[in-house]
């Protein structure tokens, strides 16, 4: 071990046991802490107290204003307003791009229909939501693990998308230039 990383590992262990003295003297914290309901959670509360315990052993926190922190985890809470979408590209290329998507109570406007000259992949990786499509109208349910595919010029809308927490969608989007290799991929 690098002497670096054994200082960064020591410094870890101090705050934990700073973490550990504080919730054994105080029942307070000790409740507040056992409330937390994922690791994520921990992580943040045990930095409000100033605690910087990171996520994994030898990295760093990522509770801080970082504009990185929203897609480091792509299960963490939205931190999108009701009503509202955010959408940020993990990786993309030529003719094509993967997006992460959160939404928050969400919905397309009134008499708004999604028309677009690419094809769409997308699966849910947390919450629910209710898509229409049109041509033939159909309603599709989707929960978490669900996956669907919209050919290019399938015209369709969100009805709606899960509150706090919302719900996180993962979408791959790609032009005909390239759709004969995902399309292999996605019927295997």
């Amino acid at each position: 071990m690098a002497e670096e990383d054994l200082q960064r590992f020591l410094e870890k262990v101090k705050a934990l046991n700073a973490l550990v003295a504080r919730l054994e003297s105080d029942p307070a914290s000790r409740q507040q802490f056992a409330a937390c309901s994922d690791h994520n959670a921990v992580v943040a509360l045990a930095s409000a107290w100033g605690f910087e315990i990171g996520r994994r052993w030898g990295e760093a926190s990522l509770t801080g204003p970082s504009p990185s922190t929203a897609t480091s985890n792509l299960l963490a809470d939205a931190e999108t307003l009701p009503g509202e979408e955010q959408e940020d590209v993990l990786c993309s290329g030529a003719d094509w791009r993967l997006v992460v998507i959160r939404s928050n109570a969400a919905s397309t406007p009134a008499g708004f229909w999604y028309d677009q000259s690419e094809n769409e992949w997308l699966t849910l990786l947390k919450g629910s939501a209710l898509l229409r499509l049109a041509d033939p109208d159909q309603l599709v349910d989707l929960s978490v693990g669900d996956q669907l595919l919209l050919p290019a010029g399938r015209r369709h809308r969100v009805e709606r998308t899960d509150p706090h927490p919302g719900t996180t969608w993962l979408a791959l989007y790609w032009t005909d230039a390239c759709a004969p290799n995902h399309q292999a991929a996605l019927n295997v």
